[in-house]
């Protein structure tokens, strides 16, 4: 019997399943408690003041939350004039379309879930939908206009990396590897191939890091704001802020304010491709991403709506897919790693103490 229980673990550790060339597992070894990562010094933590005011309430500072609303897509600028200190009705209507879009409990007031959410760092890209194309059986969104690369399936598009925008954080292969998983992930599902270029000027997708105003009207805002942005397709502009601590291993990277290029890269690859934001917070399409959070394997709703613009790569099975949920733990892939010394002490100790 103890045999065939050492040959049991034995196979295990040899055989971790393997669903992603990346090595660094999918959950951090210094993990941020949920409940607590909104205590890190980012852009909009001074948002936290706000938990639990009321309408009718002059708070200082509270026009800078009006400006962040009024970014996002959720509040308008009233006959050009600035906006003041004073919990308004229209504050209150912007909340209550927050808490709608991002799947809160929709109370209308600054209540502590939807403070941790608004101060989360996101995309750049507005929240800002169309309702031509909301529908109450799906939750995935286009851009206006529903656009998409016109040329004719299969697609191959072109991505290149700004020789003079990077960061020297990460070495250029790590920066290239973390993109090259992300485009797969979009490609193992619709018929659209991503192939690097080393001509920047030509390519379709042109990928660079930014600080600050860069040119294109959206400046980026510093550690835990917003992460990166792209622009709908066929703009092919991907802009990520170089102010971040971008990794790609997490057992390397300890920093509390750490964020997943991977994860980022693949949200923004939705853009580009034509998705806008969606509400399933479980989604990649989501707008927000918390610090060493990873989040890389497609949802249904990310492929049911990318795959209502491009259609079905061939090779890809809902069935596989089902059954890769079920054997990864909803969808989490579990990344094949190394065997250590640790392992084959863990089952020499199992077998000793048969």
């Amino acid at each position: 019997m103890s045999f065939f229980i050492s040959f049991f673990l034995v196979s295990f550790l040899f055989s971790s399943p393997c669903l992603s060339t990346r090595t660094t597992p999918i959950f951090s070894s210094k993990p941020i408690n949920p409940t607590n990562y909104h205590k890190i010094q980012g852009t909009w933590h001074e948002f936290e003041k706000f938990a639990g005011a009321n309408k009718g309430n002059q708070i200082n500072g509270i026009s800078e939350l009006k400006k962040y609303f009024h970014r996002f897509g959720y509040l308008k600028r009233m006959d050009n004039l600035n906006f003041t200190d004073l919990f308004d009705d229209h504050l209150e209507h912007a909340l209550i379309k927050y808490q709608e879009k991002l799947g809160l409990s929709v109370t209308g007031k600054l209540d502590d879930n939807t403070v941790s959410q608004i101060i989360s760092p996101r995309c750049g890209v507005s929240d800002s939908t169309p309702k031509l194309f909301m529908h109450a059986k799906r939750n995935y969104v286009f851009f206006t206009g529903k656009p998409r690369w016109s040329r004719s399936i299969p697609i191959t598009l072109t991505y290149a990396f700004s020789p003079e925008n990077v960061i020297n954080s990460l070495s250029m292969s790590e920066t290239k590897d973390a993109f090259q998983r992300a485009f797969n992930h979009w490609a193992s599902v619709i018929p659209v191939t991503f192939l690097e270029s080393n001509d920047y000027g030509f390519a379709d997708i042109k990928i660079g890091f930014y600080k600050g105003e860069h040119g294109d009207g959206e400046p980026f805002d510093g550690v835990l704001g917003v992460l990166a942005h792209a622009f709908s397709p066929e703009t092919g502009r991907f802009h990520l802020d170089a102010a971040e601590t971008w990794s790609v291993d997490f057992e390397r990277e300890e920093s509390d304010v750490a964020i997943d290029l991977e994860s980022v890269a693949t949200h923004e690859i939705g853009h580009l491709l034509g998705l806008a934001h969606t509400s399933v917070q479980e989604a990649v399409m989501f707008p927000s991403l918390k610090p060493r959070e990873m989040k890389v394997n497609l949802k249904m709703d990310d492929i049911k709506g990318i795959q209502a613009l491009y259609g079905s790569n061939p090779n890809f099975s809902y069935q596989a897919l089902s059954e890769s949920d079920t054997s990864t733990n909803n969808g989490v892939n579990l990344r094949k790693r190394p065997l250590t010394w640790s392992d084959f002490i863990l089952v020499l100790v199992l077998w000793l103490s048969m």
